[in-house]
């Protein structure tokens, strides 16, 4: 078990290298994301009342795992690309692919790995356990539990969902709402699935909120979301005319 968490975490250690050379595309260099070890709060002691919530939203996560919800969890595993993209079409109002909207998605792409990027160090300082592995109990997507011995806090889908989220509700202020609740049951999806605790969660979306108003400083993202938001009205433009 232990040689399978230290593999894990020389995995977490390369993927980041990974992103430092730009394979996995930033706008943001590890050093400029804003640590999380300096202002995000400690996990919840196992003794503290804190915990006990998380075991209640443990247990609530559990008796989600039926019907749609449990699919919606299972899909949202995935923070690819082509999924994020497929993901934020619907609460968008238009189809969002690297095909009919490129600037969209060279925006999509990098946003999610800073968001991401942005629970690293928390990860790595506080090396939390992942509930099912604390509890025993075994995850909505079995298939992947022997990936995911890496820490828990705070959750990286969760980071990279909300950060998308701030970032598109900006973009289509008018599906601001629709946005917004996609990225908060993405999050909750996590919980769903059994990898995260509901305070793992909690923690990226404050990491997401703090890497995005970092990224509003950084030149190429500005100049990427004029891109983006003019693909975007071209898009509803079109739509509208149509309609007519």
């Amino acid at each position: 078990m232990k040689k399978m968490y230290f593999v894990c975490l020389l995995m977490l250690t390369a993927l980041e290298a990974v992103a430092q050379d730009n394979q996995w595309p930033s706008f943001l260099e590890r050093d400029q994301r804003p640590d999380g070890v300096l202002y995000l709060p400690a996990p919840p002691d196992t003794l503290s009342a804190e915990f006990v919530g998380d075991i209640a939203w443990h247990q609530w996560g559990r008796r989600q795992r039926t019907g749609e919800r449990a699919e919606q969890a299972r899909r949202e595993a995935s923070m690819g690309l082509p999924s994020m993209l497929r993901f934020l079409s619907e609460p968008v109002g238009m189809e969002l692919s690297e095909e009919k909207t490129p600037e969209v998605a060279y925006l999509v792409s990098r946003v999610i790995t800073d968001g991401s990027g942005a629970t690293s160090k928390a990860k790595r300082h506080y090396n939390r356990k992942r509930p099912f592995l604390f509890f025993g109990d075994g995850t909505l997507i079995p298939e992947e539990e022997a990936t995911h011995h890496t820490p828990s806090y705070p959750s990286s889908h969760a980071a990279a969902g909300w950060a998308l989220a701030l970032v598109m509700a900006e973009l289509v202020p008018d599906r601001q709402e629709q946005i917004l609740k996609w990225g908060f049951e993405y999050g909750q999806s996590r919980i769903i699935a059994g990898y995260h605790y509901h305070s793992d969660v909690e923690a990226a979306r404050l990491a997401a909120s703090a890497v995005v108003a970092r990224l509003h400083a950084d030149e190429a993202f500005q100049k990427q979301m004029k891109k983006a938001k003019k693909e975007i009205l071209c898009k509803q433009s079109g739509k509208a005319e149509r309609r007519e």
